[in-house]
């Protein structure tokens, strides 16, 4: 297993400052929950991790079993064990999920796998997720539900195995059965001892998961760092008392920082594109 450095990371998006100075650890087999309010830059750190190129890193390092991620193409991001599942997966017309799937595994691996012991993967990977083995031949995510988007990328997850899995709102839009089934996934490859960096606004997630540790981003930045209780606190107080506990102005106060909780956070509707 790896470890990831974040030192002094700094990150713009078509000229605007997002990430002002993050620093981040995160160690072998832990299980790190990333809060904050909406728009302060915790989606921005998990799409610059995975190389997404609309994200520009102005200073600082990322820095993965002592090797650097910034020089590394998409690719070898995720050769070297870094996954991300997305918190809106696209659609891509053409290209057949189990395609898709075993390129990907493939890539992870010496030598191709064997069609038997692939099927037999992703024929396991599917049961687990409540996914239909139709939903293999179909085009990637082309004509999911929102929930079966989710479930796909947690398929990928389970197949992949990576060393550092993040989950940006990966639990946004399902229901109580698919929330148990992602979690289900989640506590199977945490016994691989792998790391895991979550972004949800549902506590419900948080407690089936068992983080390891909680952090807050507020205006870029990572505030405070707990526990559980951290959790539990935002989710009965919002994110209001780290103004007059910590002396922190938030920026893009446009809500009410006293009322948004986890649950408020995640109240948004995905609109598919038809």
């Amino acid at each position: 297993m790896k470890e990831l450095i974040i030192k002094d990371l700094h990150v713009s998006v078509e000229g605007k400052e997002i990430l002002k100075g993050v620093n981040l650890t995160i160690k072998p087999n832990e299980t790190v929950a990333l809060l904050g309010p909406n728009g302060h830059g915790k989606s921005t750190l998990l799409a610059t991790i995975m190389g997404n190129p609309k994200y520009v890193v102005t200073k600082g390092s990322i820095i993965l079993d002592g090797e650097d991620v910034l020089k590394m193409k998409v690719d070898e991001r995720a050769r070297k064990g870094l996954f991300l599942g997305m918190q809106y997966p696209s659609e891509v017309p053409g290209v057949v999920n189990a395609d898709f799937l075993k390129a990907a595994v493939n890539a992870r691996r010496e030598t191709p796998i064997k069609l038997f012991e692939f099927y037999r993967a992703i024929e396991s990977a599917s049961k687990k997720m409540h996914i239909s083995m139709d939903m293999a031949q179909r085009f990637l995510n082309e004509g999911f539900s929102g929930g079966e988007k989710k479930r796909n990328e947690i398929l990928q997850m389970l197949l992949l195995k990576p060393d550092l899995a993040m989950l940006d709102e990966i639990d946004s839009g399902l229901d109580v059965d698919a929330l148990v089934y992602v979690a289900d996934a989640i506590k199977e490859v945490q016994q691989t001892n792998a790391s895991f960096l979550v972004i949800s606004h549902y506590e419900k997630l948080y407690q089936m998961i068992c983080p390891t540790r909680a952090i807050v981003m507020i205006n870029g930045k990572i505030a405070v760092e707990g526990g559980m209780e951290l959790i539990n606190k935002i989710d009965t107080q919002g994110y209001e008392w780290i103004k007059y506990e910590l002396g922190i102005e938030i920026e893009k106060d446009e809500v009410d920082m006293n009322k948004q909780s986890i649950g408020v956070c995640a109240t948004k509707e995905i609109i598919s594109k038809k």
